[in-house]
Protein backbone atom coordinates (compact mmCIF):
# COMPACT_ATOMS: atom_id res chain seq x y z
CA UNK A 1 0.00 0.00 0.00
CA UNK A 2 1.08 3.66 -0.85
CA UNK A 3 1.25 5.22 2.48
CA UNK A 4 2.24 8.47 0.83
CA UNK A 5 -1.40 8.56 -0.69
CA UNK A 6 -5.15 8.63 1.00
CA UNK A 7 -6.69 5.43 0.03
CA UNK A 8 -10.42 4.69 -0.66
CA UNK A 9 -11.04 2.94 2.58
CA UNK A 10 -9.13 5.83 4.58
CA UNK A 11 -11.53 7.99 2.45
CA UNK A 12 -14.39 6.05 3.42
CA UNK A 13 -13.51 6.09 7.57
CA UNK A 14 -12.55 9.65 7.54
CA UNK A 15 -15.99 10.51 5.94
CA UNK A 16 -17.59 8.66 8.47
CA UNK A 17 -15.95 10.33 11.10
CA UNK A 18 -17.27 13.57 9.37
CA UNK A 19 -21.29 13.69 10.01
CA UNK A 20 -21.61 16.88 7.74
CA UNK A 21 -20.39 14.94 4.30
CA UNK A 22 -23.59 12.84 4.26
CA UNK A 23 -25.78 16.51 4.19
CA UNK A 24 -24.04 18.43 1.95
CA UNK A 25 -20.98 18.48 -0.06
CA UNK A 26 -19.20 21.01 0.70
CA UNK A 27 -16.73 22.93 -1.20
CA UNK A 28 -16.20 25.97 1.05
CA UNK A 29 -13.51 24.88 3.01
CA UNK A 30 -11.55 28.45 2.81
CA UNK A 31 -14.46 29.77 4.43
CA UNK A 32 -14.88 26.98 7.24
CA UNK A 33 -13.99 23.41 6.87
CA UNK A 34 -16.57 20.84 8.28
CA UNK A 35 -14.98 19.64 11.51
CA UNK A 36 -14.62 15.85 12.32
CA UNK A 37 -16.86 14.36 15.09
CA UNK A 38 -13.74 13.80 17.54
CA UNK A 39 -13.73 17.91 17.68
CA UNK A 40 -17.05 18.72 18.10
CA UNK A 41 -17.57 15.89 20.81
CA UNK A 42 -13.95 17.39 22.51
CA UNK A 43 -15.69 20.69 22.54
CA UNK A 44 -19.36 19.96 23.28
CA UNK A 45 -18.24 17.45 26.25
CA UNK A 46 -15.50 19.71 27.87
CA UNK A 47 -18.81 22.53 28.13
CA UNK A 48 -20.90 19.85 29.87
CA UNK A 49 -18.46 19.13 32.32
CA UNK A 50 -17.49 22.91 32.99
CA UNK A 51 -21.46 23.08 33.22
CA UNK A 52 -21.59 20.58 35.88
CA UNK A 53 -17.84 21.13 37.89
CA UNK A 54 -17.25 24.91 37.52
CA UNK A 55 -14.86 26.87 34.86
CA UNK A 56 -11.53 26.81 36.85
CA UNK A 57 -11.97 23.60 38.21
CA UNK A 58 -12.44 21.67 34.98
CA UNK A 59 -9.42 24.24 33.50
CA UNK A 60 -7.38 22.98 36.11
CA UNK A 61 -8.50 19.06 35.29
CA UNK A 62 -7.74 19.55 31.52
CA UNK A 63 -4.37 21.57 31.81
CA UNK A 64 -2.37 18.77 30.30
CA UNK A 65 -4.00 18.38 27.98
CA UNK A 66 -4.40 22.23 27.24
CA UNK A 67 -0.71 22.61 27.53
CA UNK A 68 -0.43 20.09 25.08
CA UNK A 69 -2.42 22.00 22.42
CA UNK A 70 0.53 24.45 22.30
CA UNK A 71 3.31 21.47 21.34
CA UNK A 72 0.82 19.89 18.55
CA UNK A 73 0.86 23.11 17.32
CA UNK A 74 4.57 23.36 17.32
CA UNK A 75 4.96 20.29 16.28
CA UNK A 76 2.70 21.16 12.85
CA UNK A 77 5.01 23.90 11.96
CA UNK A 78 8.32 23.04 13.40
CA UNK A 79 8.01 25.60 16.29
CA UNK A 80 8.55 25.32 19.51
CA UNK A 81 5.65 25.40 22.11
CA UNK A 82 7.36 28.73 23.88
CA UNK A 83 6.92 30.38 20.21
CA UNK A 84 3.04 29.70 20.02
CA UNK A 85 0.38 32.04 21.59
CA UNK A 86 -3.35 31.24 21.02
CA UNK A 87 -5.91 33.54 19.75
CA UNK A 88 -9.25 33.68 18.37
CA UNK A 89 -8.24 33.96 14.30
CA UNK A 90 -5.73 34.52 11.92
CA UNK A 91 -6.84 38.40 11.64
CA UNK A 92 -6.11 38.66 15.36
CA UNK A 93 -2.63 36.99 15.07
CA UNK A 94 -1.57 39.19 12.28
CA UNK A 95 -3.13 42.29 14.04
CA UNK A 96 -0.88 41.30 17.26
CA UNK A 97 2.23 41.04 15.46
CA UNK A 98 1.76 43.60 12.80
CA UNK A 99 0.61 46.32 15.30
CA UNK A 100 3.36 45.15 17.62
CA UNK A 101 6.05 46.39 15.41
CA UNK A 102 7.63 49.94 15.98
CA UNK A 103 7.30 51.80 12.97
CA UNK A 104 9.10 54.82 12.44
CA UNK A 105 7.96 57.46 9.60
CA UNK A 106 9.76 56.53 6.65
CA UNK A 107 9.70 52.72 7.59
CA UNK A 108 8.88 50.56 4.44
CA UNK A 109 6.56 47.55 4.34
CA UNK A 110 6.74 45.19 1.26
CA UNK A 111 4.00 43.09 0.32
CA UNK A 112 2.37 41.24 -2.68
CA UNK A 113 -0.70 42.23 -4.90
CA UNK A 114 -2.65 38.47 -3.20
CA UNK A 115 -3.01 40.29 0.50
CA UNK A 116 -6.31 39.64 2.31
CA UNK A 117 -8.27 42.69 3.37
CA UNK A 118 -7.31 42.87 7.12
CA UNK A 119 -3.90 43.03 6.44
CA UNK A 120 -4.75 45.99 4.07
CA UNK A 121 -6.43 47.62 6.44
CA UNK A 122 -3.68 47.07 8.60
CA UNK A 123 -1.13 48.75 5.74
CA UNK A 124 -3.30 51.45 5.70
CA UNK A 125 -3.51 52.73 9.48
CA UNK A 126 -0.19 52.48 9.87
CA UNK A 127 0.22 54.69 6.84
CA UNK A 128 -1.86 57.39 7.95
CA UNK A 129 -1.12 57.06 11.76
CA UNK A 130 2.98 55.91 11.59
CA UNK A 131 3.99 57.45 8.09
CA UNK A 132 5.17 54.10 6.75
CA UNK A 133 5.23 53.47 3.06
CA UNK A 134 3.80 50.43 1.60
CA UNK A 135 5.37 49.14 -1.73
CA UNK A 136 3.52 46.22 -3.45
CA UNK A 137 5.62 43.36 -5.74
CA UNK A 138 3.00 42.54 -8.53
CA UNK A 139 2.57 39.18 -9.87
CA UNK A 140 4.10 38.89 -13.36
CA UNK A 141 2.35 38.21 -16.57
CA UNK A 142 1.86 34.39 -15.91
CA UNK A 143 0.59 35.41 -12.18
CA UNK A 144 3.53 34.52 -10.71
CA UNK A 145 5.49 36.58 -7.77
CA UNK A 146 8.59 37.94 -8.87
CA UNK A 147 11.46 37.53 -6.34
CA UNK A 148 13.45 39.93 -8.79
CA UNK A 149 10.98 42.32 -8.42
CA UNK A 150 11.02 42.02 -4.65
CA UNK A 151 15.04 42.36 -4.36
CA UNK A 152 14.82 45.37 -6.51
CA UNK A 153 11.89 46.77 -3.55
CA UNK A 154 14.36 46.14 -0.79
CA UNK A 155 15.95 49.28 0.16
CA UNK A 156 17.94 50.38 3.73
CA UNK A 157 14.44 51.62 4.86
CA UNK A 158 13.09 48.17 4.60
CA UNK A 159 11.26 46.83 8.27
CA UNK A 160 8.97 44.18 7.00
CA UNK A 161 8.10 41.94 4.53
CA UNK A 162 4.44 40.94 4.93
CA UNK A 163 3.32 38.33 2.90
CA UNK A 164 -0.10 36.30 2.53
CA UNK A 165 0.87 32.66 1.23
CA UNK A 166 -2.61 31.58 -0.19
CA UNK A 167 -5.03 34.60 -1.29
CA UNK A 168 -8.85 34.64 0.07
CA UNK A 169 -10.20 34.75 -3.86
CA UNK A 170 -7.89 33.23 -6.13
CA UNK A 171 -5.80 29.71 -6.35
CA UNK A 172 -2.27 30.85 -6.76
CA UNK A 173 0.35 30.15 -3.97
CA UNK A 174 3.42 33.21 -3.26
CA UNK A 175 6.77 31.50 -2.59
CA UNK A 176 6.99 32.10 1.24
CA UNK A 177 10.54 29.93 1.00
CA UNK A 178 12.30 32.12 -1.17
CA UNK A 179 10.92 35.23 0.52
CA UNK A 180 11.98 33.75 3.37
CA UNK A 181 16.08 33.45 2.26
CA UNK A 182 15.41 37.26 0.65
CA UNK A 183 14.05 38.97 4.39
CA UNK A 184 16.87 37.11 6.20
CA UNK A 185 19.88 37.98 3.48
CA UNK A 186 18.79 41.84 3.97
CA UNK A 187 18.00 41.40 7.88
CA UNK A 188 14.16 42.38 7.49
CA UNK A 189 11.30 41.42 9.58
CA UNK A 190 9.67 38.62 7.87
CA UNK A 191 5.46 38.34 8.76
CA UNK A 192 3.51 35.32 6.78
CA UNK A 193 -0.51 35.34 7.00
CA UNK A 194 -1.01 31.26 6.72
CA UNK A 195 -4.82 31.02 7.39
CA UNK A 196 -5.45 28.89 4.19
CA UNK A 197 -2.31 27.06 4.56
CA UNK A 198 -2.05 25.41 7.76
CA UNK A 199 -3.82 22.26 7.52
CA UNK A 200 -3.74 21.55 3.61
CA UNK A 201 0.31 22.71 2.93
CA UNK A 202 3.24 21.73 4.59
CA UNK A 203 4.05 24.57 6.81
CA UNK A 204 7.48 24.50 8.20
CA UNK A 205 8.60 28.23 10.06
CA UNK A 206 11.88 27.16 10.20
CA UNK A 207 12.06 26.22 6.01
CA UNK A 208 10.13 29.25 5.34
CA UNK A 209 12.55 31.57 7.61
CA UNK A 210 9.42 33.82 8.91
CA UNK A 211 9.60 35.76 12.11
CA UNK A 212 6.04 35.52 12.92
CA UNK A 213 3.62 33.71 11.23
CA UNK A 214 -0.48 34.17 11.85
CA UNK A 215 -2.95 31.12 11.46
CA UNK A 216 -6.91 30.37 12.02
CA UNK A 217 -8.48 27.11 12.94
CA UNK A 218 -11.47 26.60 10.87
CA UNK A 219 -10.31 26.99 7.29
CA UNK A 220 -8.03 23.98 6.78
CA UNK A 221 -7.21 22.55 9.79
CA UNK A 222 -11.01 21.52 9.92
CA UNK A 223 -10.83 23.40 14.01
CA UNK A 224 -13.84 25.35 15.66
CA UNK A 225 -14.97 28.92 14.67
CA UNK A 226 -12.86 31.37 16.90
CA UNK A 227 -9.96 29.45 17.36
CA UNK A 228 -6.23 30.42 15.45
CA UNK A 229 -3.00 30.62 16.61
CA UNK A 230 0.29 32.95 16.38
CA UNK A 231 3.75 32.03 15.77
CA UNK A 232 6.50 34.69 17.07
CA UNK A 233 10.42 33.36 17.03
CA UNK A 234 12.27 33.53 20.21
CA UNK A 235 14.32 35.61 19.37
CA UNK A 236 12.07 38.55 18.21
CA UNK A 237 9.58 38.12 21.12
CA UNK A 238 11.40 41.16 22.57
CA UNK A 239 10.81 43.35 19.74
CA UNK A 240 7.05 43.08 19.70
CA UNK A 241 4.95 45.35 21.94
CA UNK A 242 2.38 44.02 23.09
CA UNK A 243 -1.49 45.14 22.26
CA UNK A 244 -2.57 44.30 25.54
CA UNK A 245 -1.61 42.82 28.79
CA UNK A 246 -3.13 41.33 31.90
CA UNK A 247 -2.30 39.07 34.81
CA UNK A 248 -1.29 36.21 32.67
CA UNK A 249 0.81 38.06 29.78
CA UNK A 250 2.29 39.89 32.67
CA UNK A 251 2.75 37.97 35.66
CA UNK A 252 5.32 39.63 37.51
CA UNK A 253 4.02 43.27 38.92
CA UNK A 254 5.16 45.56 41.01
CA UNK A 255 3.91 48.53 42.14
CA UNK A 256 7.46 50.18 40.04
CA UNK A 257 7.09 47.70 37.17
CA UNK A 258 6.09 44.59 35.38
CA UNK A 259 8.13 41.90 33.41
CA UNK A 260 6.11 40.37 30.54
CA UNK A 261 6.12 36.02 30.44
CA UNK A 262 9.21 34.47 28.83
CA UNK A 263 7.20 33.44 25.89
CA UNK A 264 4.50 33.82 23.26
CA UNK A 265 2.07 33.33 25.37
CA UNK A 266 2.39 37.11 26.54
CA UNK A 267 0.53 37.69 23.45
CA UNK A 268 -2.67 36.24 24.94
CA UNK A 269 -4.93 37.24 27.79
CA UNK A 270 -5.29 35.14 30.03
CA UNK A 271 -9.66 34.75 29.65
CA UNK A 272 -11.06 32.43 26.63
CA UNK A 273 -12.75 29.63 25.63
CA UNK A 274 -10.59 26.47 27.08
CA UNK A 275 -13.49 23.94 25.21
CA UNK A 276 -12.28 25.76 21.96
CA UNK A 277 -8.79 25.30 22.64
CA UNK A 278 -8.90 21.76 23.31
CA UNK A 279 -10.77 21.41 20.08
CA UNK A 280 -8.16 23.22 18.08
CA UNK A 281 -5.68 20.53 19.43
CA UNK A 282 -7.85 17.51 18.54
CA UNK A 283 -8.45 19.07 15.40
CA UNK A 284 -4.49 19.44 14.64
CA UNK A 285 -3.90 16.41 15.76
CA UNK A 286 -6.42 14.96 13.54
CA UNK A 287 -4.26 16.59 10.90
CA UNK A 288 -0.97 14.75 11.88
CA UNK A 289 -2.08 11.19 12.24
CA UNK A 290 -3.40 11.43 8.51
CA UNK A 291 -0.25 13.23 7.63
CA UNK A 292 -0.03 16.96 5.81
CA UNK A 293 1.56 15.79 3.02
CA UNK A 294 -1.22 12.85 2.05
CA UNK A 295 -3.27 15.80 2.36
CA UNK A 296 -1.43 18.38 -0.01
CA UNK A 297 -1.42 15.40 -1.97
CA UNK A 298 -5.27 14.76 -2.30
CA UNK A 299 -6.43 18.32 -2.34
CA UNK A 300 -3.75 19.04 -5.13
CA UNK A 301 -5.38 16.35 -7.10
CA UNK A 302 -9.48 16.98 -6.47
CA UNK A 303 -8.33 20.85 -6.94
CA UNK A 304 -6.69 19.54 -10.48
CA UNK A 305 -9.71 17.30 -11.31
CA UNK A 306 -12.40 20.30 -10.35
CA UNK A 307 -10.80 23.24 -12.46
CA UNK A 308 -9.65 20.94 -15.10
CA UNK A 309 -13.51 19.86 -15.75
CA UNK A 310 -14.77 23.62 -15.16
CA UNK A 311 -12.31 24.51 -17.78
CA UNK A 312 -13.94 21.94 -20.07
CA UNK A 313 -17.39 23.37 -19.83
CA UNK A 314 -18.44 26.56 -22.13
CA UNK A 315 -19.87 29.34 -19.85
CA UNK A 316 -17.37 29.01 -17.11
CA UNK A 317 -14.07 31.01 -16.79
CA UNK A 318 -11.71 30.20 -14.44
CA UNK A 319 -9.66 32.70 -12.52
CA UNK A 320 -6.75 30.75 -10.93
CA UNK A 321 -3.07 31.66 -11.95
CA UNK A 322 0.37 31.26 -11.22
CA UNK A 323 2.46 28.19 -11.92
CA UNK A 324 1.54 26.22 -8.48
CA UNK A 325 -1.78 26.44 -6.48
CA UNK A 326 -4.21 24.92 -4.07
CA UNK A 327 -6.80 23.76 -3.39
CA UNK A 328 -8.76 27.28 -3.84
CA UNK A 329 -11.03 27.02 -7.23
CA UNK A 330 -12.32 30.39 -8.21
CA UNK A 331 -14.24 30.97 -11.50
CA UNK A 332 -17.29 32.81 -12.83
CA UNK A 333 -19.85 31.65 -14.61
CA UNK A 334 -21.08 33.98 -18.14
CA UNK A 335 -24.04 36.09 -17.38
CA UNK A 336 -24.32 35.48 -13.76
CA UNK A 337 -23.56 37.17 -10.67
CA UNK A 338 -21.78 34.81 -8.45
CA UNK A 339 -24.05 34.91 -5.49
CA UNK A 340 -26.86 33.49 -8.10
CA UNK A 341 -24.17 30.42 -8.70
CA UNK A 342 -23.97 30.43 -4.87
CA UNK A 343 -27.67 30.19 -4.21
CA UNK A 344 -28.32 28.17 -6.88
CA UNK A 345 -26.06 25.20 -5.77
CA UNK A 346 -26.94 25.58 -2.04
CA UNK A 347 -30.51 24.50 -3.18
CA UNK A 348 -28.82 21.15 -4.56
CA UNK A 349 -26.63 21.12 -1.11
CA UNK A 350 -23.30 21.48 -2.66
CA UNK A 351 -21.73 24.40 -0.78
CA UNK A 352 -19.37 26.79 -2.33
CA UNK A 353 -18.60 30.78 -1.44
CA UNK A 354 -18.63 34.00 -3.16
CA UNK A 355 -15.51 35.85 -3.10
CA UNK A 356 -15.26 39.27 -3.45
CA UNK A 357 -13.21 42.15 -4.61
CA UNK A 358 -12.73 43.77 -1.37
CA UNK A 359 -11.53 40.52 0.95
CA UNK A 360 -8.14 40.43 -1.95
CA UNK A 361 -8.44 44.13 -3.31
CA UNK A 362 -5.24 44.67 -4.97
CA UNK A 363 -5.19 41.53 -7.24
CA UNK A 364 -9.29 41.50 -7.73
CA UNK A 365 -8.63 45.24 -9.01
CA UNK A 366 -5.97 44.41 -11.56
CA UNK A 367 -7.82 41.59 -13.00
CA UNK A 368 -11.00 43.57 -13.16
CA UNK A 369 -12.96 40.97 -11.41
CA UNK A 370 -15.54 41.87 -8.87
CA UNK A 371 -16.97 38.70 -7.53
CA UNK A 372 -16.15 35.43 -8.07
CA UNK A 373 -17.36 31.95 -7.40
CA UNK A 374 -14.84 30.18 -4.77
CA UNK A 375 -15.21 26.45 -4.41
CA UNK A 376 -12.37 25.43 -2.32
CA UNK A 377 -11.82 21.27 -2.13
CA UNK A 378 -10.62 19.43 1.16
CA UNK A 379 -9.40 15.38 1.53
CA UNK A 380 -12.61 14.40 2.48
CA UNK A 381 -14.24 15.52 -0.54
CA UNK A 382 -14.19 13.05 -3.72
CA UNK A 383 -14.53 12.95 -7.42
CA UNK A 384 -18.13 11.86 -7.41
CA UNK A 385 -18.42 15.39 -5.99
CA UNK A 386 -17.06 16.72 -8.19
CA UNK A 387 -18.61 15.02 -10.95
CA UNK A 388 -21.99 16.70 -9.25
CA UNK A 389 -20.68 20.15 -9.28
CA UNK A 390 -19.93 20.16 -12.67
CA UNK A 391 -23.20 18.27 -13.54
CA UNK A 392 -25.01 20.97 -11.91
CA UNK A 393 -23.19 23.77 -13.14
CA UNK A 394 -23.87 22.62 -16.79
CA UNK A 395 -28.21 22.48 -15.94
CA UNK A 396 -27.53 26.25 -14.67
CA UNK A 397 -26.14 27.27 -18.46
CA UNK A 398 -29.04 25.32 -19.73
CA UNK A 399 -31.80 27.09 -17.95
Amino acid sequence: MDTTVISNQELNELRQETAGTANVIHFNNAGASLPPDVVVDTVVDYLKEEALAGGYETEYKYREQLANTYALIAKLINAEPEEIAIVENASTAWCIAFNGIDFKAGDEVITSEMEYVTNIIGFLNAEKNSGIKIKQVPNDENGNFSLTELENAVSPKTKLIAITHIASTTGGMIPIVEIGKIARKHHILYLVDACQSAGQVPVDVKEIGCDMLSVTGRKYLRAPRGTGFLFVKKEIQDKLRPLFMDGFSAPDVKPAGFNLRADARRFELYEKNRALTLGLGKAVEYALTIGIDKIWQRIQMLATTLRTKLSNIDGITVHDFGAEQCGIVTFTVNGLEAVQVKNYLAQKHINVSVGKAISTLYFMNKNNLTTVVRASVHYYNTEEEINTICSELLDLLKQ
